[in-house]
């Protein structure tokens, strides 16, 4: 199979914002777990408070990495952002359910599981903000 550049570009394109993507992803899902494991392991605090704490930290990290330095954008930047806070939110929303659901329902531990819910919950949010917070004509 044989792809003309222009093909070639708009896969590299596409291909970096993910990869990118990713990376930040990782960084601020990293972030996010090591105030999470700070804040619940060892200071003890309620887990749903310390994750409420460490998801707010990495989603405004991940924003602004985002917004910067992977989908270069500069316009509307308060309006992406409330966005970007909102899928985050959702995303939080979702963690803290699916932490729930693990640790005191099925009685998974609280690492594992949340490392399951940083999984489950970057995927969804990749779609969201490619296709919403980062699209070039946001209205």
């Amino acid at each position: 199979m044989s792809f003309n550049k222009k093909s070639v570009f708009i896969l590299y394109d596409q291909f970096h914002n993910l990869v990118l993507y990713g990376v930040i992803g990782i960084f601020s899902a990293s972030l996010d777990f090591l105030i999470f494991y700070t804040l619940s392991t060892i200071l003890g605090i309620f887990y749903l408070f310390a994750n409420t704490i460490s998801v707010i930290t990495g989603i405004s990290i991940s924003f602004v990495l985002n917004k910067n330095y992977n989908f270069k954008v500069k316009d509307k930047g308060f309006k992406r952002f409330v966005i970007f806070l909102s899928v985050g939110i959702g995303g939080l929303f979702i963690s803290s359910s699916l932490l729930y659901l693990f640790i005191d329902i099925l009685a998974i531990h609280v690492v594992i599981s949340k490392v399951l819910s940083i999984i489950f919950v970057v995927i969804i949010q990749f779609i969201l903000n490619k296709s919403v917070t980062f699209k070039k004509n946001l209205l």
